[in-house]
């Protein structure tokens, strides 16, 4: 019985440091457009319908997408422009609940109708899997910078996670967080000086 205890508790264990290892941050990944010079571009703007209005109205998601992106494109010394902008900006979000059926071989004794072997001798024992099923969110974040004047792609930024219960909790705070983590890989980046 104590044995099967001892399973369990190092099934939950390892169990939760799968899940820590799966939430300790998104993959950020990026790609510019070859021979591009990010530095003469002065000023941005946003697509006039972005993906995450697909309803036809604006969201609060696109507006707190708009903000992150927003202060991210100050950073690097654009200018906001409603009018002619050198640069448009489109992003996506999606969200979806994914399901990890993980597996782990076990053994147990097993003693009711063997009881009379306990003290002397152990049968042999019995192996099984434990079987735990996980679901939890994962997000993927898109955003597109494109030359307004040649409407070509010039630069995309994509990141991709497990979200956390704070992160559904507070999604302008989580927000503001991935789009800063995919602007760290901006090409103007390293020009900028950090504070």
């Amino acid at each position: 019985m104590l044995s099967t205890t001892i399973q369990k508790l190092m099934l939950v264990c390892v169990g939760a440091l799968i899940i820590a290892g799966c939430a300790s941050g998104p993959k950020v990944r990026s790609d510019a457009a070859a021979n591009t010079n990010f530095s003469a571009y002065k000023t941005f703007s946003f697509i006039a319908q972005p993906a995450t209005d697909k309803a036809g109205y604006a969201t609060l998601v696109t507006q707190h997408f708009k903000d992150a992106i927003s202060a991210e494109m100050t950073a690097l010394g654009y200018q906001y422009s409603d009018n002619n902008a050198d640069l448009m900006i489109n992003f996506n979000s999606n969200v979806e609940t994914r399901t990890d059926v993980r597996s782990m071989p076990t053994s147990s004794m097993h003693y009711s109708y063997y009881n009379y072997r306990r003290g002397f001798y152990v049968g042999l024992p019995l192996y099984t899997n434990d079987v735990d099923t996980i679901r939890y969110k994962y997000g993927t974040v898109n955003i597109d910078v494109v030359d307004a004047a040649k409407k070509q792609l010039v630069w995309e930024g994509i990141s991709e996670g497990t979200l956390k219960k704070s992160d559904l909790d507070n999604p302008k705070q989580a927000i503001a967080n991935v789009v800063g983590l995919i602007f760290q890989q901006y090409p103007t980046r390293q020009t900028v000086p950090q504070p």
